[in-house]
């Protein structure tokens, strides 16, 4: 018998949730709409809207970095989950946790610590091939998570079939686990392609024209604004359809978790030079990821040249102030859309709550120049646009937890504590905030360290002379000046890893399962 749906709150307070809902949604969209309603402004718009003479060279470097990007990073993703989900070799336990180290470093500072080893060694890191590696290194993750999963809980019955006729650990991928994690391949590939889209720092400091530069530069260096517009649109068609594939491959997805008969799998042990070749292939690429800014910050500490203290407390400052702000805030939004999710049974309100949830998708230069055109006319203060754009872009981080978490308390607590007289807040803050202190932390810190680590939303809104860790850190890079960037650099990466060893107890429970 299928669950009941959790008690609705009285009317009076019902109405309460669904306006707040109604506001952070309104906050939520208003960006993007604001960008529309700006390429429609008048009849002849769209025929003014020009995308320059460097507008197609940029479409069509993001579209062919889209390509090759998203085809290494599922070739190297899914290698990475299938050989620690489904063989089994020395030290594989902690090389599946290593696949989250990637997550921590930035593609600019990868990006910077790379140009300046190739200069040591005489060579020009630059181009397009030294940023495919880049973005490759910094987006296959998103396609290991998936599809380790995948390949954790899908299918177990079919690959003891696959064991008992004696097929080997590749025919058993290719012919069984490969087709069944299609779908989750597919999902954690778009995701990975937001994220080349967003990209800023990386294609900057590589000198590789793209989307989210050209939106930049028309609007603050050419002062075109309907060109920026212009590359904006053509940088959300894009993503639109990232995330409509994500989301239909991620649909598909839940269809192929069958065969799953709950027992432990032994999996494949690999031996001799096939131990080996899989240590490798697990072992590079967080190596490079994590290694290289490491070796980076070993060979320049003799170079370093410090920040006044001052001043490296006032950057510390700053982006730890924006971070814990915006965290607050976002996850306070994540949670109240949550808990309006389980007790609203409102199909509008949900559908507007889920589509406030994308905003992790829109690029942050399109974001950014779509807060300049709402606040320019509304005269907000450029802090105030920022925060409003970090919670805009990091509401899904905050939110899909707590959704995931909500799913897992029983309604029957609700309507427990609803009978014994308790409103929707007293049962939030006597049963829910309880049980969701673990999402609520976990949330706050992803959002936090991934505010601390936001390049393209800070460096388009933040206000004059107001830098932060990341900024710094690019504009070093930009400057050559990487010894002056060495402390920043290294505090933006602790946090980076912090908040990738959060991601852990995930891996656990793959394990567990």
């Amino acid at each position: 018998m299928a669950p009941s749906a959790a008690a609705p709150a009285p009317l009076p307070q019902r109405s309460l949730l669904g306006s707040g809902v109604l506001l952070l949604c309104g906050l939520a969209l208003s960006p993007v709409v604001g960008l529309g309603l700006f390429a429609l402004q008048s009849s002849d718009a769209l025929q003014s809207l020009r995308l320059g003479s460097e507008g197609p060279i940029q479409v069509g470097n993001t579209l062919a970095l889209l390509a090759l990007v998203g085809l290494l990073a599922a070739v190297l993703g899914t290698s990475t989950g299938w050989l620690t989900a489904r063989c089994r070799f020395p030290g594989r336990r902690w090389l599946r946790i290593a696949q989250l180290l990637p997550l921590a470093t930035p593609s600019y500072l990868l990006a910077a610590t790379l140009i300046d080893l190739g200069s040591r060694l005489g060579l020009r890191v630059h181009g397009f091939l030294p940023t495919t590696l880049v973005l490759v290194l910094s987006t296959y993750s998103y396609v290991f998570l998936l599809s380790t999963e995948s390949f954790s809980v899908s299918g177990k019955r079919q690959m003891e079939a696959c064991r008992s006729l004696g097929v080997g650990p590749w025919g058993s991928f290719r012919r069984v686990a490969l087709p069944m994690a299609l779908p989750a391949i597919g999902a954690g590939m778009a995701l990975g392609g937001m994220e080349v889209v967003n990209e800023l720092g990386a294609v900057e400091l590589l000198g590789v024209p793209t989307l989210s530069g050209g939106i930049l530069m028309r609007w603050q260096q050419d002062g075109d604004p309907r060109a920026a517009v212009a590359l904006a649109l053509v940088a959300l068609l894009i993503v639109a359809l990232l995330v409509g594939a994500e989301r239909s491959l991620r649909r598909r997805s839940r269809c192929w978790n069958l065969g799953n008969d709950g027992q432990a799998d032994q999996g494949w042990g690999l031996q001799g030079p096939r131990r080996w070749l899989s240590q490798l292939i697990c072992l590079v690429p967080p190596l490079l990821s994590l290694g290289v800014p490491l070796l980076w910050s070993g060979l320049s500490w003799d170079q370093l040249q410090a920040e006044n203290p001052i001043e490296l407390l006032g950057l510390s400052g700053r982006s730890f102030g924006l971070a814990l702000l915006a965290a607050a805030i976002t996850v306070a939004a994540g949670l109240l859309l949550a808990i309006a999710k389980r007790w609203l049974p409102n199909l509008l309100l949900q559908r507007l709550s889920f589509i406030a949830g994308l905003g992790y998708a829109v690029p942050g230069t399109v974001l950014a120049l779509a807060l300049m055109l709402i606040g320019g006319p509304l005269a907000l203060a450029p802090l105030l646009l920022l925060v409003w754009g970090y919670s805009d872009r990091f509401l899904a981080v905050a939110k899909g937890g707590l959704d995931a978490a909500l799913e897992r308390i029983p309604p029957s607590v609700d309507e427990a504590a609803t009978s014994l007289g308790q409103s929707w807040i007293g049962v939030l803050q006597r049963v829910h905030l309880p049980l969701l202190r673990g999402p609520l932390l976990v949330g706050g810190l992803l959002v936090f360290v991934d505010t601390v680590k936001e390049l393209p939303l800070t460096f388009a809104l933040r206000p004059f002379d107001f830098d932060t860790l990341a900024v710094r850190v690019y504009q070093y890079a930009s400057d050559e000046r990487l010894g002056a960037a060495l402390l920043p650099a290294l505090l933006v990466l602790g946090l980076g890893l912090i908040a990738a060893m959060a991601l852990v107890p995930n891996l656990e429970r793959l394990e567990q399962r």
